[in-house]
């Protein structure tokens, strides 16, 4: 159960728009502690490729679901919402503010609206799909499903199999898309009194932050990260099919080499940013749109301070 009555601070957004130096910013301001909202991120490990934040980028500021999981473990949106839940009640029995903050668009509509009930498991549907997959390929499943349900094929990654499998499973279950399921409830009431805050930038300035940022993670060590991880988990863990450590997987497994790798690092992140986009654009309930600068002027923490009634 979640206290509807207490204000929840979520600032969402495309990757490498600014979301994590804006929250910190906001969490020194308003006394507040951050509760990550990335499918990456709370993945040991995973760090440089996600842009997970250091210590001294958080200069103090704590930061709740980073590095509760390990690479072999799943987690769905409606676990990450209990999770979630659970930060957030800690943070507000100790008196501060909590701030959830990252892009995973599914991940934030769990928390402040639920989701859809949609059907267990079934193995031998996810079985036969499973196989399907291996023998055909995850993009070929990946076509099935956008002929079924494009607003789910839409959203999933052409090698995303996990995701890809448990839409088809839920449309062989219910004869329903998935995507048509939780867009109906989207709508559905609120499970806190939520200040909803979309960051963005000029697409041109966000093509180059981009392109620029993909570059330092090379330089900071990714190819190492994802060698270390690879000879401890394998290649078949989750988080290797998220975007741009597919990327560095295929350099550090099948030897793509760097210059080339460096190419589709930078189009994955720009193609995953334009979904990331669109999601927020039709997520009902946002309070602003605003860049990351406009959140951390005097103006933007006034606006804060009363949207949450502080």
């Amino acid at each position: 159960m979640t206290d509807a009555l207490q204000p929840l601070l979520v600032i969402a957004g495309p990757t490498a728009c600014g979301k994590t130096a804006a929250a910190i910013e906001v969490a020194h301001h308003f006394d507040g502690e951050l509760v990550g909202a990335d499918s990456v991120q709370v993945y040991r490990g995973f760090d440089v490729g996600s842009a997970k934040p250091t210590l001294p980028e958080l200069r103090g500021v704590a930061h709740h679901l980073l590095d509760v999981l390990d690479p072999d473990q799943e987690v769905d949106a409606v676990a990450y919402a209990n999770l979630a839940d659970a930060a957030i009640r800690d943070i507000r029995d100790r008196g501060r503010l909590p701030i959830v903050v990252g892009g995973t668009g599914l991940w934030i509509r769990a928390l402040v609206r639920g989701l859809v009930d949609v059907p267990p498991v079934d193995p031998d549907v996810r079985r036969h799909l499973e196989q399907t997959a291996a023998s055909e390929g995850a993009p070929a499943l990946h076509a099935r499903l956008a002929q079924v349900d494009p607003i789910s094929a839409d959203a999933v990654h052409p090698n995303d199999t996990l995701r890809i499998v448990r839409a088809l499973e839920v449309y062989e279950q219910t004869g329903r898309p998935l995507g048509t399921l939780r867009a109906e409830h989207a709508l559905g009431a609120p499970r806190y009194r939520t200040m909803l805050i979309v960051l963005d930038m000029d697409r041109e300035q966000h093509s180059a932050v981009i392109e620029r940022r993909a570059k330092q993670m090379l330089e900071a060590g990714w190819v190492d990260e994802v060698r270390s991880l690879r000879a401890r988990w394998g290649d078949d863990i989750r988080p290797f099919g998220s975007v741009g450590y597919r990327d560095v997987l295929a350099h550090v497994r099948d030897e793509v080499p760097l210059e080339e790798t460096l190419r589709r690092v930078r189009k994955s992140t720009r193609v995953y940013a334009r979904r990331q986009r669109t999601w927020f654009k039709s997520e009902p309930g946002v309070s602003w749109r605003c860049e990351s600068a406009e959140l951390r002027e005097p103006d933007g923490l006034d606006r804060i301070a009363k949207g949450l009634g502080l």
